[in-house]
């Protein structure tokens, strides 16, 4: 989606991005030069406190984490016994 850079350097952010991001009237952004891409990068006054409760209701991580690690060790086993080679 391309913007039009205006004459004293502004550029207008999308409404979509802004809500997706939440960004607000007032909020900074850090102007990035990532070697030929240039990216706006929110600030974030304090991190902790922005992403707390980011992971509510996501479900205990450890059984997660767990049952994955069962999978892979499920797929691994099968592999070997039908002889397939291990694809790295």
């Amino acid at each position: 989606m391309a913007q039009k850079i205006s004459s004293k350097g502004w550029v207008v952010i999308p409404a979509d991005i802004r809500k997706k991001y939440g960004l607000k009237p007032g909020d900074e952004v850090n102007v990035v030069d990532y070697g030929g891409v240039v990216s706006l990068v929110p600030v974030r006054s304090d991190p902790v406190r922005d992403t707390y409760g980011m992971l509510a209701g996501a479900g205990p991580l450890v059984s997660d984490l767990v049952d994955e690690r069962r999978r892979e060790r499920e797929r691994e086993d099968r592999r070997a016994g039908a002889g397939v080679a291990d694809e790295a």
